[in-house]
């Protein structure tokens, strides 16, 4: 009697129960803190948020209405992220923004939570969770950075 042996190579992609692919972690940044260090200076919102991705009800967050100029930070480690000069009103009750400061200072990643495909957007010196990017914002970019004012704190001009 003959044995035949079969090799196959086979691709698995593993899905995250947060819905983010195994490719888009884990990542070292350069501000890193335990999750009791975070606790102790975020309030329970912001760790949600920033940390466990959470997302802010809508017309609920400090910024989605603020029309004062300056610029936008990371909650978590105060990296310059957006300006007043970007925010738009998108009509989705968050603080929107057609472009970063700098692209440099965003992450973009890919999030399959929720039975959608989205972009997520972080912030590149800590990790925090600050949103999603959308294709659906005004002239020039055509981009809808769509944040959490939970991940925000604004500094007034």
């Amino acid at each position: 009697m003959k044995t035949l042996s079969v090799f196959l190579t086979v691709g698995i992609l593993i899905i995250a129960c947060s819905g983010y692919t195994q490719q888009d972690k884990p990542r070292k940044f350069e501000v890193t803190k335990t999750e009791m260090e975070w606790k102790k200076e975020l309030t329970p919102e912001q760790y949600t948020v920033t940390r466990l991705k959470g997302t802010e009800r809508p017309y609920t967050g400090e910024y989605w209405d603020n029309h004062e100029k300056g610029k936008y930070q990371c909650i978590c480690c105060k990296l310059d992220l957006f300006t007043s000069d970007t925010k738009f009103e998108s009509g989705t009750g968050w603080p929107s923004f057609w472009n970063p400061i700098n692209k440099q200072n965003v992450l973009v990643a890919t999030d399959n939570s929720h039975g959608m495909t989205r972009d997520e957007v972080m912030c590149n010196r800590c990790g925090a969770h600050l949103g999603h990017v959308f294709d659906d914002g005004p002239k020039p970019t055509g981009k809808r950075y769509c944040m959490n004012s939970a991940s925000l704190s604004f500094v007034k001009k």
